[in-house]
């Protein structure tokens, strides 16, 4: 439960390089660095929404732990994949649809910050958020 609340985006490391290596174009990499990211999570048992709120768009995802799921980026970019459970970590596993590449993602809270790492080709990108 300790994910649950509203989050804010504060800073990005290496985001940049992260999107150029998934293939977005520059004007959108530009964009999506000043994104004002919103997370609303809530959980209960096994079952998690996130409500998403941006610069580019307002969506909601529900998933359970280990059940696949599709999943659509701000770019438009369409992904497979599931969330799991790894000790106070969520670990997500995911594979784009368009050329079969995987996409990984942990969640984890350290020091208060909800702390979210991608590695996409071997290109790694974290975004902080915190607590609202």
């Amino acid at each position: 439960m300790a994910f649950d609340g509203t989050w804010k985006v504060e800073r990005s490391e290496n985001y940049d390089k992260f999107m150029e290596k998934m293939g977005i174009n520059v004007v959108k990499r530009k964009l999506a660095a000043h994104d004002n990211l919103k997370l609303i999570i809530t959980q209960e048992g096994n079952k998690f929404t996130v409500k998403e709120s941006s610069t580019f768009r307002s969506t909601e995802t529900v998933f359970e732990f280990g059940v696949t799921f599709n999943y659509s980026l701000a770019d438009g970019t369409e992904l497979s994949g599931f969330w799991r459970m790894e000790g106070n970590k969520h670990v997500g596993k995911f594979k784009r649809v368009d050329n079969g590449n995987e996409l990984n993602a942990v969640r984890e809270i350290i020091n208060g910050e909800m702390v979210q790492t991608y590695v996409y080709e071997g290109v790694e990108a974290k975004r902080f958020f915190k607590k609202e």
